[in-house]
This record gives structure tokens, C-alpha cells and sequence, in this order.
């Protein structure tokens, strides 16, 4: 993503990944920094300077760029789409007419974290490692203070917990929350990929029974899926059980190709859809900013996902941005492929409590070939049309196994990031190395990843990013334990050495700006707009 900054602020690069929800348009603006992240909310890593000295710059991003954070064009979107409305158009409504609410599945949210506002409950939240640069703060530990994270876990399970309150798709799911995006929005590739190899190794402790992982945000590598390793992790995930739903950019037709990991024909690559206030089919269109892709591999089937109305994550760096996306006090609303993800899996979540023993590859099957048609909409832009839970409760599909040829991950992590970079006192993490500056055994990596054992109780490509138990407790029950990240960076400084000043949530509000004497570039995810700002 490209964006123009104000006088005396200067330009960072951004993480490798990029949240799907838009794609921002700037004019001659140089590339700027992104976040690995696709999807509903990148915003974080598109940003110099902390948090709190960015406020107001996203305003001035004209230029058009793609990755993990795809932006779009700027513009207020005065609609609202509430979840209401959703699960009436998608049909998980009359999921829940016949009881089923996603009860015993889990859901991996891999993302910026999740606080405990209204709707999500203790119950349905359970917290995994934290693997952002959050990390040294015992205080953000798990938490989000970005916002897209949340936002995501209300479309997923949000619930009330009363007949007429607020309800996501999947509200009697639960949801394993995943921290790899910092306050900020910044994440690279490896901790993303390291997320993956977490959540398929423990993705049954404790009777979770994690059969859908969520990733609202992709990057801009382009390098085939056939050696990219973020593609070969999620196809590890997809072939030990779990349904790996992906969101498909918002580049719109700016891209030949959707966003990585999108470009995976394995996993489920999802566009948005903009049901225009009812729903009924007949009026809904394809926003601009959804990634339309190329002939041979577009979106797998699109789900709503314009002016999407879900939890509010009041001080987060969303928040504090887009003040004009809140929605009465307790809601906030944004519009990408992000959010189109979401509800997907919290579909997907529905459809496994109906049908538990449908494979992935099947639950892919009985998706695409019961979506309602558009005939409006083209097939790059529309894949096999629009999401239909109860349709797919009904369908046959038989074995349905998929034969695409299998990626080997002994691809480049680098390329895998694609043009966006996370930096760190000016010196941007590149090449063939980790979050640590641990070096890359792609082949190494490849092998354990695929035997699902690239995890060694907290240690990760050598060296130790998370604790070893469930022996942490937390708003959400017991929680995976902690290892503080000290004295590692790949600049060569110690990460001790940037801490968190008075960051905290406390009453349901952040306080403090970010890194003292340091910041992180690199912000963007899969949301295409919060409120009036378009993202991919």
C-alpha cells in the first residue's frame, strides 16, 4: 500500500502482511509499509511513528498497493449491514431454527487478539499463545489493540447470551484466539506461519476441537503456491481436519492475482458481497474493491461483507481513527474481504455441528455447490456465487477429495512476504529469517510443519516464542502461558529494550500511545473500509 504523509512525518514499511479489508488508492505516493494481515482491518501496519502519532495520517493515503493489507478507494459508506441481517442472507438464521449454533466446534482466529467487550463471552474464547510484538507487555498479552481482531471474533461467535441480543454467525462456537498483530497492526510472515503450526498441534486440547482457522489478510507475494510456504502451512492445517478459510484481497481488478494465501486452490478463498439491505439475492452486488483474480483462480464463493456491523473494540487504534464507524456505542461497522471471511467461518462452524464428519475438502464441496447464483456478478468476481449455510446442510457430496498438486514450502520466506516489510529502528526484517533473525530451513521447516510437529513445546524454528502449558489464567479461562521475548531482534537490538509505556486495557479503554523510543511499520488487513476508508 501506498501512502503520503504530512510534513515532519516520515515513511515506514509496513509488515509483511496485509489485512484484506480494502485496498487504498494514492497518487504518487511511495510504497509504503503494510502489514501481513489481509483483511477487514488494515489500517495498523500502513501507519509510521507509534500509535498515537499516527492519528490522522491513514487520511492522506492515495496510492494503490497490495498485500497481506490490500487498501481501496476512499469513500463513506453511509449503509450499515447488521449481523441480523447476515445470518438472514446467508441462511445461518434457519441453521439456528434447527438448532444449530456452531456448539462444540472451534474456530482458530489468527489475528490481532480479542478483548472481553460485550458478546464475547468467557465461554466462547479461549486464548492461545500470544506470538506478537505485543509480546514484552504482560499487560497486552493476548489483547487487542488494534481492533480488527475483534471485530472478526463478533461476525464469528458473537453472543449476547439472550434470546434478542447481539448474535455472529456462530455464537454457541468457540473461538481460539491466536495474537500475531501488535497494537499498531504489525506482523510478519513467520509469525503468522508460526500460528498455523500452533493451532494444528494443539487443536485438541482441552475437547476444542478446532476445525476451522480463520485468516482475514494475506500479502503480496507471488511466488507460486507450490513452494510458498504460508501456502504450505495452511495446507498442512487443510490435511490434518481443518477447514482453512482465507480472505481473498481487496484489490479489485488492480491485481491479476488474489492475495497469498488466497492463491492456494485447496483452502476456501473468500470475496465480499454487498446484499444492498435485504436479503434477497436479486439486489446484491460485488463491491469494487473485492479482488476479482484471474481465470484460472479466483474466489472460491463470496459472503457479506460491506458495511458490516460487529463489536466495537472502544480505544483501539481502529477506534480512535474512524470514530464515524461506530455504531451505537458498542458496535463498530467496516466493509472487505475480511469481513466476507468471517463469516464464512462461522458458517463453516454451523454446517460442522450438522455434519461433523465432513471433510475439509467436502465442506469446501457442499459450500461452493449449494451457493445462490449471481448472475449480475461475473464468475472471477462471484466464484461459485453467494454463501448458503442451509443449502450446504442439505448437499450431497460425496468423497469430493481435491488433487491439486501439493505446495512443498521450500519456497522463499521473503518472497512469501512479498513488497511489505516490518521494521524496527529503521532496519526492516528481510531475507531468509524470522522474527528472531533465527535463520530459515525452509526444508527443515517444511518437514516437521507437514508432520505436525514444527512446534517443541514453546519453541519454534529453534528458539522459544510461547510457553509450554495451559497454566496462564485470563478473562477467558485458562490460558497458554507466556514466554517474554528478550534480547532478540534481526536488527540486532534486544527486544527488552522496547517496552510498552502505561499500555493497558483497564475499564474497557487503552491507555498510553505505544513503543516508547520505537515503533513498528507494517499494517494492513483485509478489511476494505472501516466506516468511509476503504482497505483490502
Amino acid at each position: 500500500m501506498s501512502m503520503r504523509w504530512t510534513a515532519g512525518q516520515k515513511m515506514r514499511r509496513a509488515a509483511s502482511l496485509a489485512l484484506v479489508c480494502g485496498v487504498v488508492t494514492a497518487a504518487g505516493a511511495p510504497p509504503a509499509q503494510a502489514g501481513l494481515l489481509g483483511g477487514d482491518g488494515l489500517l495498523g501496519g500502513l501507519l509510521g511513528g507509534t500509535v498515537g502519532t499516527v492519528v490522522g495520517v491513514v487520511s492522506t493515503a492515495l496510492d494503490t498497493t497490495t498485500g497481506l493489507l490490500n487498501g481501496a478507494d476512499w469513500g463513506y459508506a453511509a449503509s450499515e449491514t447488521p449481523m441480523s441481517l447476515v445470518n438472514r442472507t446467508i441462511g445461518a438464521d434457519s441453521m439456528a431454527s434447527r438448532g444449530y449454533t456452531g456448539r462444540g466446534v472451534g474456530v482458530a482466529l489468527i489475528d490481532t487478539g480479542a478483548v472481553p467487550v460485550q458478546g464475547l463471552l468467557a465461554g466462547n474464547v479461549v486464548n492461545g499463545p500470544d506470538l506478537s510484538l505485543d509480546n514484552p507487555s504482560p499487560q497486552l498479552e493476548d489483547a487487542d489493540g488494534f481492533g480488527h481482531g475483534t471485530h472478526m471474533a463478533g461476525i464469528i461467535v458473537g453472543n449476547d447470551g439472550t434470546s434478542y441480543g447481539y448474535k455472529g454467525v456462530a455464537p454457541g462456537a468457540t473461538l481460539l484466539n491466536v495474537k500475531v498483530g501488535s497494537t499498531d497492526g504489525a506482523v510478519d510472515v513467520s509469525q503468522v506461519i508460526a500460528g498455523i503450526d500452533w493451532v494444528v498441534q494443539h487443536r485438541n486440547d482441552n475437547g476444542m476441537n478446532v476445525r476451522v482457522l480463520n485468516l482475514s489478510y494475506g500479502t503480496d507475494g507471488s511466488q507460486s503456491y507450490l513452494s510458498d510456504p504460508l501456502a504450505a502451512a495452511i495446507e498442512h492445517a487443510w490435511h490434518a481436519g481443518i477447514v482453512v478459510v482465507v480472505a481473498g484481497g481487496n484489490s479489485g481488478t488492480n491485481s491479476p492475482t488474489l492475495d497469498n494465501p488466497a492463491t492456494d486452490p485447496y483452502v476456501i478463498a473468500v470475496g465480499a458481497d454487498d446484499p444492498n439491505g435485504t436479503a434477497s439475492s436479486l439486489d446484491d452486488t460485488i463491491p469494487q474493491f473485492s479482488s476479482r483474480g484471474s481465470a484460472s483462480r479466483h474466489v472460491d464463493l463470496v459472503a457479506p461483507g460491506q458495511s458490516i456491523v460487529s463489536l466495537r473494540d472502544p480505544g483501539s487504534y481502529i477506534d480512535t481513527e474512524y470514530p464515524a464507524a461506530v455504531v451505537d456505542t458498542r458496535f463498530f461497522k467496516g466493509s472487505g474481504s475480511s469481513q466476507a471471511t468471517a463469516v464464512v467461518s462461522g458458517a463453516v462452524a454451523l454446517l460442522l455441528q450438522n455434519r461433523p464428519a465432513l471433510s475439509p475438502d467436502q465442506v469446501k464441496a457442499a459450500l461452493t455447490s449449494t451457493a445462490t447464483a449471481l448472475p449480475q456478478a461475473s464468475a472471477q468476481a462471484r466464484g461459485a456465487g453467494l454463501l448458503n449455510v442451509s443449502s450446504a446442510s442439505l448437499a450431497l457430496v460425496g468423497s469430493n477429495t481435491q488433487t491439486w498438486p501439493q505446495s512443498t514450502g521450500l519456497g522463499s520466506l521473503e518472497s512469501a512476504r512479498g513488497t511489505q516489510h516490518v521494521g524496527d529502528n529503521g532496519v526492516d526484517l528481510t531475507g531468509e529469517q524470522d522474527i528472531f533473525g533465527a535463520p530459515w530451513n525452509a526444508a527443515s521447516w517444511a518437514h516437521a510443519s507437514a508432520a505436525g510437529a514444527a512446534w517443541n513445546g514453546g519453541n519454534w524454528n529453534g528458539h522459544p516464542w510461547a510457553g509450554s502449558c495451559w497454566c496462564d489464567s485470563s478473562w477467558t479461562g485458562p490460558s497458554w502461558s507466556n514466554t517474554t521475548w528478550t534480547g532478540h531482534t534481526w536488527s540486532g537490538s534486544a527486544w527488552t529494550g522496547h517496552t510498552w509505556s502505561g499500555e493497558s486495557w483497564v475499564g474497557h479503554t487503552w491507555s498510553g500511545s505505544g513503543w516508547v523510543g520505537h515503533t513498528w511499520s507494517g499494517h494492513t488487513w483485509s478489511g476494505h473500509t472501516w466506516s468511509g476508508a476503504w482497505w483490502s
